[in-house]
């Protein structure tokens, strides 16, 4: 079956925050959290997993909040990952979901960690693609990577723009073919809405990190990485291997920070063994 954007679209208010997400599939639930970078939402970061996975699964597919269709919600006093594991808790609780598995890339994945930690009793088992949460221990890459400072600069000087937008783009993927004009122009334009702007150039939560934390975390986790990856580096993926409770660690080679686009039947396969195992 084929599922479309629109079809699948839905809105529900989860503590206090208006949240979009798509709801594909059917049976035991899968949340999944895309990644952070200008642009991103949950259906563009997903939407070559969804037929696979959603044949085995209920597959939520969230905005996080501040991304996507998502309310552009300020947030200056909570941590980033605290502020969206909250927000994901109180979502399942509106759908009346006690526990998930969750498929988590980059600050989803992050997020994830963090609500394993706070919440432990709501993760069954957590698929982390490009998860940097132990990035202030990584030995081999110079902080931030060269994909996080385009991040940082994207909303700088002049703003938002189609040609930043691009080189963002070209760093998530080893293959470049997987970046089109579109893409680059449907990110762009979501990146570019005066309310984004306005938020991501006035309104900073605190930072937060969770490596110190991450020895917590109890949920049988599957970390899947791209060898080439330019935004989370490699040796974060081991350290988490030693800290985390029940991990292992999938490599892609020649590919990037989106395995889950790259290699997208391979991660399908993978993930899907991994969740119903």
């Amino acid at each position: 079956m084929t599922y479309t954007e629109e079809a699948t679209s839905k809105f529900v208010n989860a503590g206090g925050v208006k949240l979009h997400y798509h709801d594909v599939g059917a049976g035991e639930p899968v949340i999944c959290l895309h990644g952070g970078g200008p642009g991103a939402a949950g259906w563009s970061n997903f939407s070559k997993n969804i037929d696979a996975i959603a044949s085995e699964f209920r597959m939520l597919i969230i905005d996080m909040p501040q991304f996507g269709r998502s309310e552009m919600v300020v947030n200056e006093t909570e941590g980033r990952l605290s502020f969206t594991a909250r927000i994901v808790a109180a979502f399942m609780d509106e759908l009346g979901i006690e526990q998930a598995d969750f498929i988590g890339n980059s600050i989803g994945a992050q997020s994830i960690m963090r609500l394993c930690i706070d919440s432990p009793e709501r993760v069954k088992k957590h698929i982390a693609v490009g998860n940097n949460a132990a990035a202030p221990l990584s030995f081999f890459q110079p902080r931030p990577q060269e994909g996080i400072k385009l991040i940082i600069d994207y909303y700088n000087d002049e703003g938002p723009s189609m040609e930043k937008m691009e080189r963002i783009l070209r760093t998530l993927v080893y293959d470049q073919r997987h970046i089109s004009p579109e893409i680059v122009k449907e990110r762009y334009e979501m990146s570019a809405r005066p309310e984004t702007v306005e938020l991501w150039t006035k309104h900073h939560p605190p930072r937060e990190e969770v490596a110190h934390e991450l020895r917590k975390v109890e949920a049988e986790t599957l970390m899947i990485w791209g060898s080439e990856d330019r935004f989370s580096s490699l040796d974060s993926g081991l350290i988490q291997l030693k800290l985390l409770q029940n991990s292992r660690l999938h490599i892609f080679p020649r590919c990037g920070h989106w395995a889950q686009i790259e290699r997208a039947d391979e991660f399908n396969e993978l993930s899907l063994a991994f969740l119903k195992r």
